[in-house]
C-alpha cells in the first residue's frame, strides 16, 4: 500500500512540476508582452532557466517512478540501473534544451567558454569525476543495489582494534565500511552499514576502492581464542573440541586447533574454522560458548577423578 502511495505522489509531483513551469512561463510572457514589466531581451534566458529547472525536476521524479515501477518486475537492482540512465539522459536533455532555447549551439557555447570554462572545469572536477564514476559503476556493475559489500580505501582510514598484548594476535583485519548498497546516484553510492547508519561515498572513491562482495553462501575463516588453565591436558581439550566443533552445522571444514601462547598458569589456544557465514561474531560466539562448556565439563570430570583418588 505504501508503494502505491509513493508512486501516486511521484506522478503528482511530475504533473505539478510540468503545470507549474507552464504557468510560470505564461506569467512571465504576460508580464513582458502586456505589462512590459520584464524586458523582452531577457525572455529567452528566463524561459531557458524555467525549462532547465523543470526538466531537472521532472527527470528526477520520473527516474524515481521508473525505479519504483520496474523494481517489482525486473528487480530493484536492475531497476536502479535503468533509473540512473533515465536520470542521466534527462539531465543531458535539460542541458541541451537550455542552449536550444537561448539559440546558442552547443559547439558555440563550448568554444565561447574559454577561460571561464577552464576555471569552472577545474572548480568542478570533483563533481565531474563523481558523475563519470557513477556512469562507470552502472555499466561495469562491480556491485548492485541490494548487495552486501565491504569498502576498503585509503581515503577513509579506520583505526583497527587490537587484542590484548598477551594474545600476540596475528589476525588479518580489513579496515573498511560494510553494509548493504541501497542506492547508486549520479554523485554518491549510499550504503546502509551494519551499524545501522547510512553512509554516502562519492562515486569517484568507489571506482578506486577495493570492494569485497558478500553473499549468503559466503565462506569465512574465523579465528577464536581462549585461555585455559594448565591443569587441563592440552591434548585432551584439543581432541575433544575438534570433535565437537566439527559437528556444528555452520562448520564446513576440519577445525585447526593449536596452542598460540602460554602464561605462568595458562595457555592460549587458537581455533581456526572455515564457516558458512556472512558475519564472524555470531559464529565466534557459538564456538566460545561450546569451548566454555567443554572446559567446564573437563574441569568437573577432573575434580571428580581427584576426589575419587583422594578417597582411595
Amino acid at each position: 500500500m505504501s508503494e502505491i502511495v509513493n508512486e501516486r505522489r511521484l506522478i503528482a509531483l511530475i504533473i505539478t512540476s510540468i503545470i507549474s513551469s507552464l504557468l510560470i512561463g505564461i506569467g512571465v510572457f504576460v508580464l513582458s508582452d502586456i505589462f512590459k514589466i520584464i524586458p523582452s531581451n531577457y525572455l529567452l534566458y528566463i524561459f531557458a532557466t524555467i525549462w532547465f529547472i523543470a526538466a531537472i525536476l521532472v527527470s528526477y521524479f520520473i527516474s524515481n517512478l521508473i525505479r519504483s515501477r520496474l523494481g517489482k518486475i525486473i528487480g530493484y537492482d536492475n531497476a536502479s540501473s535503468v533509473s540512473f540512465i533515465a536520470k542521466l539522459i534527462g539531465y543531458i536533455i535539460a542541458f541541451i534544451g537550455f542552449f536550444v532555447v537561448v539559440k546558442v549551439s552547443i559547439g558555440t557555447a563550448l568554444a565561447a567558454g574559454g577561460f571561464a570554462g577552464l576555471v569552472l572545469g577545474l572548480a568542478s572536477q570533483d563533481v565531474l569525476s563523481n558523475i563519470f564514476g557513477g556512469i562507470m559503476l552502472v555499466f561495469s556493475r562491480p556491485y548492485k543495489v541490494g548487495d552486501r559489500i565491504t569498502i576498503s580505501t585509503w581515503q577513509y582510514g579506520l583505526i583497527a582494534p587490537t587484542y590484548p598484548p598477551k594474545f600476540f594476535s596475528n589476525d588479518f583485519l580489513i579496515p573498511g565500511y560494510t553494509g548493504i548498497v541501497i542506492d547508486i546516484s549520479l554523485l554518491y553510492t549510499t550504503i546502509y552499514t551494519d551499524e545501522q547508519v547510512p553512509v554516502k561515498i562519492p562515486n569517484s572513491i568507489m571506482i578506486q576502492a577495493a570492494i569485497f562482495i558478500h553473499n549468503k553462501e559466503e565462506k569465512r575463516r574465523v579465528r577464536t581464542k581462549y585461555e585455559i588453565s594448565k591443569e587441563i591436558d592440552p591434548d585432551i581439550i584439543i581432541s575433544t573440541l575438534r570433535q565437537k566443533i566439527k559437528s556444528l552445522d555452520f562448520v564446513i571444514e576440519e577445525p585447526s586447533i593449536k596452542i598460540l601462547e602460554t602464561t605462568l598458569n595458562t595457555y592460549i589456544i587458537g581455533i581456526d574454522t572455515v564457516c558458512k557465514t556472512i558475519y564472524e561474531e555470531p559464529v565466534r560466539s557459538e564456538i566460545l560458548k561450546l569451548v566454555m562448556r567443554t572446559v567446564k565439563e573437563i574441569q568437573e570430570a577432573h575434580a571428580v577423578n581427584n576426589s575419587r583418588l583422594s578417597n582411595v
